[in-house]
């Protein structure tokens, strides 16, 4: 009865600790720990009542025996020491069952002592760890409230990447146990599988090696045998009709959204063409392949060309080279099969060689790198000029007048001052779009090269045909505003594209430099990336900031002429051409995504593919 108690008690706490909080699960086993405590107490008053008991009959019966001498007959005449001997009996046996009674209670209560100790540390473990991440917390937003809405930004970004790169440790290590438990789990099917082979049970076999039992159901099907389908192993193609290809086009290319690609494996259009090609390599269709490339060829400039659509063109500049580096990673050329793995080598393109495509689909992809950088140069144009050499982020000194030494040509104050940061924010929407569609970073450094170009050269053709702006206290704000974009791309890690912002960088360092006879090397060094003609074009604009600043000596500038002939360059360019373009050259990048591995998701709705 006092072991179902027990139970009873056991199973009450384990509810209260799986539906309650921690703190009533806490007291509701310490009312069951103190009423444990108050019944060893009674046992433990039982027992010394019951040895006291035969202490003093156990005297008693010595000072009786003592009192009679030698004639026991007169003791034992009442049978007396009969019923004192059965009284006895008695009091041992209840004391031999009430001692195990009393060391069983003691034991379960030492174990309930034990299980809510490891409880509580188990609780007050949480309890540290919420603390440290209120104290954290805490730090965060005390430190947001000292900064600016920018800085605030970022701590807090900084403190998510932390949280969610710790969480992202935490799910790899599960996922590493399960499936390092999976992997076991198979070592010990095979091996059964085999013994049952022995043993010659085929059907058993293959349910061992993971096949898909399929029960027939036929009246009651109770008693129907069971037919088992065995596992595919896949080759990495799909198997199409021909008559399939514009509908398959249609589907993949034309009525493709740039919100929904983001949502699948960057590239999947380009690995599911691919693998419709190894089919027609596979049964030597020539006819086929050929009709399926033009029809993409065809739909991606198609596409290109009537949206008008950044994300759109990103995404099939994407899958574009994509399907590029597919076909030389699968064409069996040795160069391109460095980092295949064997199975890659074995799914290698038999019949075809798609060399010539290859071209196609590379001119294709510059062409639409050739029409984003068009496109992004219209979005940043208008705030070029504005956040580069007008944003005035450092406050300036006024001169006699009451006016700012450095004044903004146009615009408003407020809505200049937002420039840099509508130019940053632009250039991390377009950052963010090229990542999400798997674009390769050899290709997202060389874009934004161009687009750095492009800023760097409008800047500086305003700041050489702009007199107001060719000061000292002006070059430092440029110098300032170009140290902010020159950390967001290295934050992006792109600073080879940053090399491309050396002129108006130099430019501004010339600005703010020494122009005494002494400073014509340092000057001439300083400025490896500015032609001869901007440098002295820069000397001859500068205007000085107070009547104590004499203008640029004569004699200074001809040094530096003739200094820079020095170099022997050819180039007496003023302006920067704006239309000039970096060589593209498009890497190769291989994949080490199994194609036997990728499906066709039901939102493509390509339910004629077949997978072989």
């Amino acid at each position: 009865m006092e072991n179902s108690q027990l139970k009873k008690d056991l199973n009450s706490l384990r509810k209260t600790v799986s539906e309650t909080s921690p703190s009533s699960a806490q007291q509701n086993l310490m009312i069951q720990f103190e009423a444990l405590q108050e019944e060893l107490e009674r046992r433990r008053e039982e027992c010394i009542q019951l040895h006291s008991v035969l202490a003093d009959h156990t005297r008693r019966m010595k000072s009786l025996g003592t009192s009679y001498g030698r004639d026991v007959d007169i003791i034992n005449e009442d049978g007396e020491l009969v019923l004192a001997f059965e009284a006895q009996k008695k009091i041992n046996s209840k004391l031999k069952t009430k001692a195990p009674r009393g060391e069983q209670l003691e034991d379960e209560l030492q174990a309930k002592e034990r299980n809510w100790r490891s409880q509580r540390d188990e609780w007050r473990n949480e309890i540290d760890r919420l603390q440290e991440e209120i104290e954290k917390q805490q730090k965060l937003l005390s430190i947001n409230l000292s900064k600016s809405p920018q800085t605030q930004a970022e701590l807090y970004m900084q403190y998510e990447v932390a949280r969610l790169t710790s969480e992202n440790l935490e799910l790899q290590e599960k996922y590493d146990k399960v499936a390092e438990e999976c992997r076991r789990f198979k070592k010990q099917c095979r091996i059964l599988a085999k013994r049952l082979k022995d043993a010659g049970l085929p059907n058993t076999v293959e349910y061992a090696n993971g096949c898909v039992a399929v029960s027939s159901t036929h009246g009651d099907g109770s008693n129907m045998p069971i037919i088992r389908k065995k596992e595919r192993d896949y080759e990495g193609m799909f198997e199409f009709r021909k008559e399939d290809i514009n509908l398959i086009i249609r589907h993949l290319v034309i009525e493709l959204k740039p919100r929904i690609a983001v949502t699948l494996l960057p590239g999947l259009p380009a690995y599911i063409l691919f693998m419709c090609i190894r089919h027609t390599d596979c049964i030597n269709d020539d006819d086929k392949v050929r009709s399926l490339l033009t029809e993409y060829l065809n739909a991606v400039k198609r596409v290109s060309k009537k949206r008008d659509d950044f994300d759109c063109r990103v995404l099939w500049m994407s899958n574009t080279l994509r399907l590029l580096h597919n076909m030389k990673q699968y064409s069996g050329d040795k160069p391109f099969q460095i980092e295949n793995t064997p199975r890659q080598n074995e799914q290698c393109l038999r019949n075809f060689d798609l060399s010539e495509y290859r071209v196609v689909l590379s001119n294709v992809a510059l062409w639409i790198f050739n029409n984003l950088i068009t496109n992004l140069k219209e979005r940043i144009q208008a705030l070029t000029v504005p956040a580069l050499l007008e944003h005035e982020a450092i406050s300036v000194p006024t001169d006699k007048t009451g006016r700012p030494r450095s004044s903004s040509m146009g615009g408003e104050p407020d809505s200049t001052q937002q420039k840099l940061d509508k130019l940053l924010g632009e250039l991390t929407s377009v950052h963010k779009t090229l990542q999400y569609h798997g674009v390769d970073p050899e290709v997202v450094v060389q874009l934004f090269k161009q687009l750095f170009y492009f800023m760097c050269a409008s800047a500086l053709n305003n700041l050489l045909l702009r007199s107001e702006l060719c000061r000292w206290t002006k070059g430092m704000q440029i110098r300032y505003n170009m140290s902010h974009l020159e950390q967001w791309g290295r934050d992006r890690r792109l600073e080879t594209a940053s090399e491309a912002l050396q002129p108006i960088i130099q430019a501004s360092q010339l600005l703010q430099a020494r122009k005494t006879d002494e400073d014509v090397n340092s000057v001439c060094e300083m400025c490896n990336k500015l032609t001869a003609n901007q440098i002295v074009k820069i000397l001859n604009l500068y205007t000085p900031v107070d009547d104590y600043e004499s203008r640029v000596p004569v004699s200074f500038i001809k040094k530096v002429q003739d200094k820079l002939k020095e170099r022997g360059e050819n180039n007496e360019q003023l302006l920067m051409d704006l239309k000039y373009s970096y060589p593209v050259r498009f890497s190769f990048n291989p994949s080490d995504i199994r194609l036997e591995d990728i499906e066709v998701p039901e939102v493509l709705h390509l339910p004629m593919l077949k997978k072989v």
